[in-house]
């Protein structure tokens, strides 16, 4: 029995540099699901966000939505024999970005679309939620050496990790694994990845944490 046997759609979500598209793909790569991307890099409005934000704060926001939007209404209309899910982003944390980087009359226009469009997204089985230390967001966001993220305050991580984590602090819409993230490092260390997948299986209630010690 595999994960995806207890939790056939699967979210993995955090702030930037958390390493939710590693993990989805390599998730997907173990094991014969779909693979579901928030595809960050097709926006070209971007680019020019990290350079501006208060310019380009509105078209980044609204490409997302509506990209979102194709995407959710092609997985709602899935055969439901379909294979299983996994996805690195999911529609609920769209207005924690747009209340962020939005003023009001901005976010007012956002909410009127986001309403106008009706979306409803099935619910995930299981969403993973990636908690990492601001320190490591930022060396990981560096590490990857994406030219356009290289610029991105502190300033900007610490309030957006913060809007994560208010936003699941109340979040009860589907089970949630709170996993510290700040040493499970699937990429550099070959067992995180098979640690992460037995507590996975281990989860009961609505809202577990996971808080792996490697010492």
């Amino acid at each position: 029995m595999s994960i995806f046997n207890k939790f056939p759609y699967i979210v993995v979500e955090g702030p930037i540099g958390c390493g939710k598209t590693t993990l989805s793909k390599m998730l997907a790569e173990k094991f014969p699901v779909d693979y579901l991307s928030e595809k960050a890099e097709a926006n070209p409005f971007l680019p020019r966000f990290y350079q501006d934000a208060q310019r380009y704060g509105l078209p980044t926001q609204l490409f997302f939505l509506f990209q979102r939007a194709n995407q959710i209404k092609e997985l709602s209309q899935r055969d439901m024999f379909a294979k299983p899910i996994v996805a690195d982003f999911f529609l609920e944390k769209d207005p924690i970005f747009a209340r962020l980087n939005l003023d009001d009359e901005e976010y007012a226009l956002y909410h009127q679309i986001y309403q106008h469009l009706q979306l409803k997204a099935p619910k995930p089985d299981l969403v993973i939620y990636l908690q990492t230390p601001i320190d490591s967001l930022m060396e990981r966001i560096e590490e990857r050496s994406v030219s356009y993220e290289q610029d991105i305050p502190r300033e900007y991580i610490e309030r957006l990790s913060n809007a994560y984590s208010d936003f699941f602090h109340n979040y009860d819409t589907s089970p949630v694994l709170i996993v510290n993230n700040e040493k499970l490092n699937i990429v550099k260390n070959d067992s995180s990845l098979n640690l992460l997948l037995n507590r996975i299986m281990q989860i009961k209630g609505q809202r577990e944490f996971f808080n792996p010690n490697f010492e």
